[in-house]
């Protein structure tokens, strides 16, 4: 009892933690709302979350212009400046999800409070693993992005497909969880420690790796490798995307593994610093995620599954820096943090434009995107752009990413940067041949079932289509304006 009575609240910053108390206090007004008006309720729910969102990015702004690195929790939970660009991706992204949630969630009939609601949960759980900067805070993070998650791939129901991919999503979930958290436990009974800084210095002090050094990184890479649907951990993402709402399909293809990226960054740049497993671990698997998701996609007929595989490709091209960290450790984290950010707009598009489509075709596979162009010219132009972008044609700003890789191969130098900057090239083109398989049908194939009604955008989607139709083709007109976020988490993350 005394001890109970001796215990004090850990001191808290709260301008700090304000874009997570500020998604948490707009998940409870939908929830009043929701027990309030009942059925009325519907027609503000989307708006609230939108808004919800844009006044998260208040407090990010507030505290870039402070410009002070706030600790909390003995420095398990930091808000730097790299967890602030982050951030302010996970909430941008979405709130476009949330436009184009609009009416696909309207038109189905389902629960709107409770699908805006576990995104919301999900959002603060990406946000809370931005500033982690310790194994129990991000495993913590981590189950609270998920969970929900898992609930929105099975939203339908209803349907045979949806309830497959959530339970799929889920068991393949849990079964990486306890990977990782095996992992863990294995870290920390080598350092003593769940924090990164105190795990790299334990790990410095030991002079060499050992057995259980290696089986506890490894572990814990693996639980996030299924985050990010690397190969061989990508099986759930197919047939997930593919059998989850749209909107649903995009936030998992973009802000969930843009999430478990962020994670990856904490843990190979601070916590497991040039170990020496990481170069191998990740030059395989980037490999193996580049061509495994690019081949499978030259099959595919269905442009959800197609996009899935691309996602999964285009992880593969995000995990190559990783490779080359210990040694070119700067240009390696910019390059990483660049893709992300044009990763998500530029896929986003994408998904925003499969949408479209689909809410008049009321089909997934190719064929409904043949002659688009002839009954809904701007979003075959959209859709080309995006397509572009993926590919990594200039000016749209997929070839800054490209670029980013292939800048950060050359600085570490070497046999291995060398090989895998071969396997990144040939890649590319051969993720041009399926990209080029969609712009052939837009362009040259005649209407899909002859029917060339034009295609009716609704005002938020057609708002989600253009803010991610101006950010790709910013980002590669302009590619300074994303490089200094690259340049933002270069200093934040390596203090140089």
């Amino acid at each position: 009892m005394e001890a109970l009575l001796a215990f004090t609240r850990p001191p808290l910053d709260w301008h700090a933690l304000a874009p997570e108390l500020t998604l948490l206090a707009v998940g409870t007004i939908l929830t009043l709302v929701d027990i309030i008006w009942d059925e009325k309720s519907k027609q503000v729910m989307p708006t609230l979350a939108g808004v919800g969102l844009l006044a998260g990015l208040v407090p990010i702004l507030t505290l870039a212009l402070d410009g002070t690195d706030r600790a909390m929790f003995g420095g398990a939970y930091m808000v730097d400046d790299f967890a602030l660009v982050m951030k302010a991706l996970f909430l941008i992204v979405g709130y476009i999800i949330v436009l184009m949630s609009v009416d696909y969630i309207r038109d189905g009939d389902y629960y709107e409070n409770e699908y805006y609601t576990l995104m919301l949960t999900s959002l603060l759980g990406m946000l809370m693993m931005a500033s982690s900067r310790d194994l129990i805070s991000v495993f913590v993070a981590l189950e609270l992005l998920s969970i929900p998650a898992y609930m929105m791939a099975a939203w339908r129901k209803g349907g045979r497909r949806s309830n497959e991919a959530g339970l799929k999503y889920y068991l393949m979930g849990v079964f990486a969880s306890a990977i990782m958290l095996y992992g863990m436990s294995l870290i920390y009974g080598l350092t003593g420690s769940t924090s990164f800084s105190s795990i790299a210095s334990a790990m410095a002090l030991n002079d060499g790796v050992t057995a259980m050094s290696i089986l506890g990184v490894l572990f814990v890479l693996i639980g996030f490798a299924f985050k990010v649907s690397a190969v061989p951990f990508h099986n759930w993402a197919p047939d997930t995307y593919e059998g989850a709402p749209t909107p649903v399909t995009a936030f998992l293809a973009v802000a969930s593994k843009a999430a478990g990226m962020v994670a990856l960054i904490q843990l190979v740049f601070v916590a497991f610093d040039n170990h020496e497993v990481i170069q191998p671990f990740f030059w395989l698997i980037a490999a193996l995620t580049m061509t495994v998701g690019n081949l499978i996609a030259l099959r595919q007929t269905n442009i959800v599954r197609l996009l899935a595989y691309s996602g999964i490709a285009q992880g593969g091209f995000m995990l190559v820096p990783f490779a080359v960290a210990g040694q070119a450790s700067e240009r390696a984290l910019q390059a990483i943090v660049i893709y992300l950010i044009i990763y998500a707009f530029m896929n986003l598009g994408a998904f925003s434009v499969v949408l479209a489509v689909s809410r008049k075709t009321r089909s997934g596979e190719l064929e409904s995107f043949g002659g688009l162009f002839q009954y809904a010219p701007g979003l075959a132009v959209a859709m080309t752009i995006f397509l572009a972008a993926l590919a990594g044609i200039p000016p749209a700003g997929g070839w800054f990413a490209k670029f980013g890789l292939f800048r950060a191969l050359l600085d570490a130098g070497g046999a291995w940067a060398a090989t895998l900057g071969v396997v990144v090239a040939i890649n590319t083109v051969i993720a041009f041949a399926y990209y080029a398989r969609v712009l052939g049908q837009m362009w040259f194939q005649p209407i899909h079932e002859g029917d060339e009604r034009p295609i009716k955008l609704t005002s938020a989607l057609g708002s989600a289509l253009v803010i991610a139709l101006v950010a790709t083709m910013a980002f590669g007109i302009l590619p300074g304006l994303v490089g200094h976020f690259g340049e933002v988490a270069v200093l934040s993350t390596l203090g140089r």
